[in-house]
Parts: C-alpha cells; structure tokens; sequence
C-alpha cells in the first residue's frame, strides 16, 4: 500500500485484522529492523509533508524482493485455502 511508517504499519495491521492483532510498538519496530536487515524492506527517502508530518518519522516500504516474497507467500495461502475447499473443511469463496 505505499511507504508507512511504523504507526501507520500498526494501524494496517489492526484494520486488516480487525483489531485482532495488535503489535505492541517494541516488537513491530523489532520486526521492522529484522526485514529491513533480511532485505525485504528498507527505508524510503520521503520527506515530512506540510502537513505537520514528524521529521524524525522513518517511512518503509517492500523492496523488489520483499514484493516477491510476499507474493511466494501469497501464493501459499492461496493453495493452502484451496486444499481446505477440496477437502470440504471450508465452503467456497462467494463472490
């Protein structure tokens, strides 16, 4: 979804869970600076806006890599999901 910064990443995670995963900020920024070392993300040259955007706020965002191992990531789930339907543990998605 573009470059976040560490709030805003916690903020994505609790409304894409639905509140049900709530990082605490010690160990998002623990995980943050463990993909930015694995080269899956890194940090971005955007600059504070006009906005009153904090200037010692860091944004991030996926690398190259990062994009391909979300999708290989992805592409599990999606399998996974699919042998749940075959195996008639789950009922198809509805569209």
């Amino acid at each position: 979804g573009g470059d976040r910064h560490g709030y805003g990443i916690r903020q994505d995670i609790l409304d894409h869970t639905g509140g049900a995963i709530a990082l605490e900020a010690g160990n998002l920024y623990r995980t943050i600076r463990r993909l930015e070392a694995d080269g899956w993300i890194d940090e971005s040259e955007r600059a504070p806006t006009a906005d009153g955007d904090d200037e010692r706020r860091r944004y991030y965002r996926l690398t190259p890599f990062g994009r391909r191992v979300l999708a290989a990531e992805l592409e599990r789930l999606r399998a996974l999901v699919q042998l749940g339907v075959e195996w008639r543990i789950i009922a198809p998605a509805t569209a």
